[in-house]
């Protein structure tokens, strides 16, 4: 389905941020692989944390959801022996059960979004399994991807790092029901740390022992743990957030986001001291942010590895703000559901934004004045891009068409919803 954006008049009032994606892909993995039954509240709804949950119901996990909480009894090391798995279009959730599938004799990954996750490279985490006794069968690194396992090891382990640090996660989550210790070394780069963080606090919440080097490029993973049956919270989403916050940003404004915890380790949150910086009136006091924007934007300079998810939203305010914007250290945005970089700033040029790309940067040059829209954009099937694109469009002087924009319950089903409550106009074709 396609959206029409139309130019914001004012945005005004409050809603609760989503809750976070991240967190909830974690903890249900983690609960599945638990020995009992765990509890997750306020648990996220959207198509990668629906696809966990479908997966691991596959693989032998019982759920039960009720309200804003959901019980999950798990299967510990022993997930039921299936052939198929869909993961939709999530590529954590794919990254993550890839590991878990080594403990079963042969699941297929299959492939249903061809044009999307179907393109996305998997090659660093293969080569990382077969080092484990587990033997892949895959298209070149790409789905449809076999896992031939049922008697993973331990060991000395190597991944990289430099593509996604979801590879790693993947291994943290599944080495501890080793019957061995392992030692993982990370190679290259390692995208992402802020991730890899929350990856770690949910194993330590689990109840999982790991000893990470500062840097976290190397880990001593002892074996034969077994994850608790615990009761978990999910914090509010930084990353869906960013968007709303941006459109605030960059529109007569007075906007208030609640579930947002100032001390929260999503690396996203960084979104608010940007817009701090590009000279936005915020403020953020007990789990809330408020932003009232009728002020003209500076531009900034930013690292955007530790932020990933919150990138696209940032460069969509910067497109209004006044100078040259940076955002560099971002070239893992190519490995998402679209080349977030060319694509993107394809879809930019076309509404009238200025940027240039390299290929670990995107460059901005602000326009205060606004620009023309009034043009059909392609979202590329990315529910990131569609929100970034929606900010533009908001204040743009033609509004923009977003084509496929229902690709946005990817991991923010309510963002248009929201948006409309807070009095912008927008409008399903």
């Amino acid at each position: 389905m396609d959206i029409q954006v139309r130019p914001a008049k004012r945005l005004q009032g409050e809603i609760n941020a989503l809750s976070s994606k991240n967190y909830t892909t974690r903890y249900l993995l983690a609960a599945a692989l638990a020995d009992g039954t765990s509890t997750v509240n306020y648990p996220a709804h959207s198509e990668d944390s629906d696809a966990m949950r479908r997966c691991i119901r596959d693989l032998g996990a019982v759920l039960e959801e009720k309200d804003e909480r959901i019980t999950i009894t798990g299967f510990g090391r022993n997930p039921r022996p299936v052939k198929e798995l869909n993961v939709g279009n999530a590529g954590a959730v794919l990254r993550f059960l890839m590991s878990v599938a080594a403990f079963s004799p042969e699941i297929t990954f299959v492939n249903v979004y061809p044009e999307s996750l179907g393109k996305r490279p998997h090659d660093d985490l293969i080569r990382a399994l077969e080092q484990m006794n587990v033997r892949i069968d895959h298209n070149g690194g790409k789905l449809p991807i076999t896992i031939h396992g049922g008697d993973p090891r331990g060991g000395k382990i190597a991944v990289s790092g430099k593509v996604s640090s979801q590879y790693l996660s993947s291994l943290l989550f599944m080495t501890p029901l080793l019957e061995e210790d392992s030692e993982i070394e990370v190679l290259d780069d390692l995208k992402s740390k802020v991730v890899v963080g929350q990856t770690l606090e949910v194993l330590e919440q689990a109840g999982i022992y790991i000893k990470a080097s500062e840097d976290l490029m190397h880990f001593h993973v002892p074996g034969r743990q077994k994850y608790l049956a615990k009761n978990y919270v999910v914090q509010g989403d930084y990353p869906g957030s960013a968007a709303i916050l941006a459109a605030a940003a960059v529109t007569d404004s007075d906007v208030r986001i609640h579930r947002l915890e100032e001390r929260s380790r999503q690396g996203e949150r960084a979104v608010v001291d940007v817009l701090k910086a590009m000279g936005v009136s915020l403020t953020h006091v007990d789990s809330t942010v408020h932003i009232t924007g009728n002020t003209r934007l500076k531009a900034v300079e930013f690292d955007g590895d530790e932020a990933t998810d919150a990138v696209l939203a940032m460069v969509s305010a910067a497109v209004f703000a006044e100078g040259t914007s940076r955002f560099y250290n971002v070239e893992n945005l190519r490995y998402k559901e679209c080349d977030r970089i060319t694509d993107f700033l394809a879809e930019l040029r076309k509404a009238g934004a200025d940027v240039e790309e390299r290929r670990s940067e995107i460059i901005v040059h602000g326009r205060p004045e606004g620009v023309e829209g009034g043009v059909e954009i392609n979202a590329h099937f990315d529910h990131r891009v569609i929100m970034a694109l929606t900010v533009v469009g908001l204040r743009s002087k033609q509004g923009l068409f977003i084509r496929d924009a229902h690709h946005v319950a990817k991991s923010y089903p309510q963002f248009f919803d929201h948006l409309r409550s807070l009095g912008a106009e927008v409008n399903w074709m």
